[in-house]
């Protein structure tokens, strides 16, 4: 493994990169994860999408809900247009691509406590599913809404219009460079 720093400029962070094995489900990746967090609340993500999320306001968010997990909500582009049927089969409203539903944007501040709602034989487990359900249920899940750039990278066609951005030198993600970084 090798890591390169491109600019001179760092800031106060650790990152700890780990193995977790290809077949392992995202909790059980977190759960894999557990003996290098620590105490103090911890971020995640998934790493296929891309925001403009202002991580301080997140993680201030979370502070003042005072909540186990706090995730970010985005709405994304309708990729199909929406149908309402009426149950004889005629259509009363059709809507291009509509984004209305807000939905998990895959960006999480979480409390240590959070990793208790994932079990110990966690291989198989995705975080989605169980751990986050029952964190919900329990009245400890937070929503950060954001309404600024999200963008998932599930399909080849996601990756080639991210890159066709990117090569713009406007992407709205590169938070970095927006805020003269450079």
């Amino acid at each position: 493994n090798d890591v390169q720093i491109h600019k001179m400029r760092s800031e106060p962070w650790k990152v700890t990169m780990l193995y977790t094995g290809p077949e392992t489900m995202t909790a059980g990746r977190i759960a894999r994860a557990k003996s290098y967090i620590g105490s103090e609340p911890f971020m995640l993500t998934y790493g296929d999408g891309l925001s403009d999320v202002n991580i301080g306001k997140l993680v201030k968010s979370h502070a003042k809900a005072g909540k186990l997990v706090t995730l970010t909500a985005v709405k994304p582009e309708g990729r199909f247009g929406a149908l309402e049927i009426q149950p004889d089969g005629s259509i009363s409203q059709f809507q291009e691509k509509p984004s209305d539903s807000w939905i998990n944007g895959g960006f999480f501040v979480c409390e240590n406590r959070a990793l208790d709602y994932i079990p110990e034989d966690s291989y198989n487990v995705m975080w989605e599913r169980a751990p986050l359900q029952n964190i919900a249920k329990d009245g400890q899940l937070h929503a950060y809404k954001h309404d600024g750039f999200w963008h998932p990278m599930d399909m080849l066609k996601d990756k080639e219009d991210l890159e066709k951005l990117w090569k713009t030198e406007h992407a709205p993600w590169d938070v970095w460079n927006h805020f003269g970084n450079k």
